[in-house]
This record gives C-alpha cells, structure tokens and sequence, in this order.
C-alpha cells in the first residue's frame, strides 16, 4: 500500500541548510534532509568561502514530486552552492512536478547560487517557485538556466507545461518578479516569448547600482554584442536575461558576466566550482 502511494504520489523531499561564520570560515551548520534531496561535503578552494554541491540522487524529477530547498545564510557567512549536472523533469503522465526554493540572506552575509541548468524533456509538466529574501546588509549573485527540450538530441519542447516564477525581495520589499510560463511549441515564435531558442537564462545581483549596470553593458557590448541579451537595472536588482540553443553558449557569456558581478559587488576573483571542468 505504502509503494502504491508513492508511485501516486511521487518524490517528496525537502532540503534545509544554514551557513555561519565560525573560525575564520563559513561552516555549514544545519543540514536537514528528508527524501532524495542532500548536499555533498563542503569544499573550500578560496578562503574561507564555503562550496557546497546539491545532489538529487534519483537524476530526474517525474510528475507527482515535491522538492523543497531552503538555504539561510547568516551574518559574516559567504556560500556558493552549484549541482554536478542538469536537473532533468521527464514526460508527466497527467501529475505535475514541483520545486520550490526559498533563499534567505541576513545581513552581512553572501550567497552566490549557480546552480546548471533545467531540462524539460517533451511531455513534461512542471511547477517552479524560487523566492530570494535579502536583508538591507546582504548580498546575492545567482542565476536560473531554463533549457525547454533537449536541442543536442535534436527534440524540441513539443508538448508539455512550463510553469516558473522567480520573486526577488530586498529589505522586506519584493522588487522583483521573473516568470516563465511555456506551452508546447505555442510560445516560440512569439515577439515576447522565446524567439525560436530552446533556453531562457536570467542572471540577478543585488544590491547593484547604475555604475555596475554600466560595466556589465560595456562587456555585453564589447564581447557578446551577437547574443541576445540584455541587461537592467530594477531598483536595486541588476537583471541580466538571455536566450540561447545550448547551455555552453548561455554559460560562455554568463560566467564572464559573475566572474565581473564578483569583482565589483564581492571585491573578489573568479573562482569557479572545480565540478563545472568535470
């Protein structure tokens, strides 16, 4: 009875982390897991900035799964978290799949959340809600990748559902929300849809101001003027989004544009994830 459940129901898993600074580091100090949700042992290739990996053991995400993902970041705390691979969400047989994440920043602390991409096989149906809450002291550089079929194989986003929404507040006030709402092929040929391009990437960075802006323009302008990109600056949200074919084009211009985001909000260099060169 209780298999027959959960082949109903699919997944449930939820992932709780919290990061403080203790001894000249940031340590991951809470950690709770329940289902196929865990987080690998930190890595900590520059200072004391704590790395960690998001594992997700069963490789795809069916209809029917509940994933939960809540980070909290405290005051003098910097942690980068990025996943192995893509995050796969297969054909739905009439259940839809869910993801929610919710990413707390006190102030004082840091969070750069680089996650890979999302690939929605055709037939999927998927339910994502990303809510990124940072105090007035706070930083955040992040992205999502959203990759709507799978364009190496040649197969488009046919038929299916995409449902995503990205909510940014900063101070107590939301200044910021990102959706994306997909049906089969009905949303790529239009003017304020997909254009034709199998990925949709936004990058977000707050706080920012006009000068940093500028600087993420002039390198979109100088090195990427053939993308099709664009970057603004709402409030105290820099938001930069692209469209691309496939995950290495968006990441060729949008590590270029974390590694200056790093720079200029983080007074820091680049220090990629040693699993992106695996």
């Amino acid at each position: 009875m209780q298999a027959a459940v959960q082949a109903e129901r699919g997944w449930q898993a939820r992932l709780e982390l919290g990061y403080e600074a203790r001894g000249g580091k940031t340590r991951l100090v809470h950690r709770s897991m329940y289902g196929p949700l865990a987080v690998q042992r930190p890595f900590y290739p520059q200072g004391g900035i704590c790395h960690s990996y998001l594992l997700h053991p069963p490789g795809g995400v069916v209809g029917g799964d509940e994933l939960e993902i809540d980070v909290r970041v405290a005051d003098g705390a910097h942690a980068l978290l990025t996943t192995p691979g893509a995050t796969k969400f297969y054909r739905c047989a009439g259940l839809t799949a869910h993801q929610c994440q919710h990413l707390w920043v006190e102030d004082g602390g840091i969070l750069e959340w680089l996650p890979q991409e999302n690939i929605f096989f055709p037939g999927a149906a998927s339910r994502l809600r990303s809510r990124i809450d940072v105090a007035a002291g706070g930083r955040f550089i992040g992205w999502e990748l959203q990759c709507l079929g799978r364009p190496a194989n040649g197969e488009n986003f046919s038929h299916g559902r995409v449902d995503s929404r990205c909510e940014l507040r900063f101070d107590g006030t939301r200044v910021l929300i990102d959706q994306l709402q997909v049906e089969g092929l009905d949303q790529f040929g239009a003017a304020a849809g997909m254009r034709g391009h199998a990925m949709a990437a936004s990058l977000y960075a707050l706080p920012a101001t006009a000068s940093t802006l500028e600087k993420v323009q002039s390198l979109i302008d100088e090195q990427f003027a053939a993308a099709a990109i664009g970057a603004t600056l709402v409030d105290s949200v820099l938001a930069v989004r692209m469209l691309g074919q496939n995950t290495e084009d968006i990441q060729a211009v949008l590590i270029p544009v974390w590694e200056l985001l790093r720079r200029e909000l983080l007074g820091l260099e680049s220090c990629p994830p040693r699993i992106w060169s695996t």
